[in-house]
């Protein structure tokens, strides 16, 4: 409940400058909102994030995709203060359904219909044309939120993007984020004050990829996601 005051009530304050950054279609402006939104957030829960990177450059490519594991809606608060440039998000269309917050999935960022194979594709059509904007795109290819930090299986599509638009991918791993902010709805789920944890992986080329090489890509961020978590936490089973 403390972390929905602090995440609703600067919200509200910010929604004016949102609004003008909707209408607009100032992506710039409202993803550096974002930023400081989430550092709102952060500082009156009492949140201090630790961030590393691979590779001592702090600069990422523009525009590429930033693939994470999903363990709790904290990741993607968190995302804005190691992602040094513009980027929209995929997340699930039901985010639509909510007052105000809404608009973000109307005019900038993409919904997802994960129940629909149509939906999915026009998903990352959208995606696409972000990408050819120059934006970068913020895609958790597990599709839902893991239990308890545990890698669920990737899917294809940030993959396939990545190699059919020629970007390069940029993995970041959520170490322990789940366990400040647990998914589960109000009062059904624990949070506390801590130190979340995130490593930001070196770059991946996909130039002169195709997409025999798929699996290969997908295979490489799935790899160095379950290593990172399993020198964190230990192998779980």
């Amino acid at each position: 409940m403390w972390f929905a005051f602090w995440f609703v009530i600067p919200f509200l304050l910010l929604f004016p400058f949102f609004f003008y950054c909707f209408r607009t279609r100032n992506a710039n402006l409202a993803f550096k909102l974002k930023r400081f939104w989430a550092r709102i957030i952060l500082f009156f829960s009492f949140l201090y994030p630790s961030i590393k990177y691979k590779s001592k450059k702090y600069k990422l490519p523009s525009p590429c995709i930033i693939v994470c594991n999903h363990t709790s809606y904290l990741d993607i608060v968190l995302s804005p203060l190691f992602i040094d440039h513009t980027a929209v998000y995929m997340a699930k269309a039901e985010l639509l359904k909510v007052p105000l917050f809404k608009y973000f999935f109307v005019y900038l960022d993409i919904p997802v219909n994960r129940k629909s194979m149509t939906g999915s594709h026009k998903a990352f059509v959208d995606a696409g044309k972000k990408l050819d904007e120059g934006l970068s795109v913020v895609i958790y290819p597990e599709g839902t939120i893991s239990s308890e930090g545990k890698l669920r299986p990737f899917k294809n599509g940030a993959f396939k993007l990545a190699i059919e638009k020629q970007v390069p991918i940029v993995a970041a791993v959520n170490l322990n984020n789940w366990k400040f902010l647990q998914n589960g709805g109000f009062f059904k789920s624990n949070g506390s004050p801590g130190i979340p944890k995130i490593i930001v992986g070196d770059v991946i080329e996909t130039k002169g990829l195709t997409e025999e090489n798929i699996n290969e890509i997908k295979e490489k961020v799935f790899n160095f996601t379950q290593a990172e978590l399993e020198k964190y936490h230990g192998k779980q089973n």
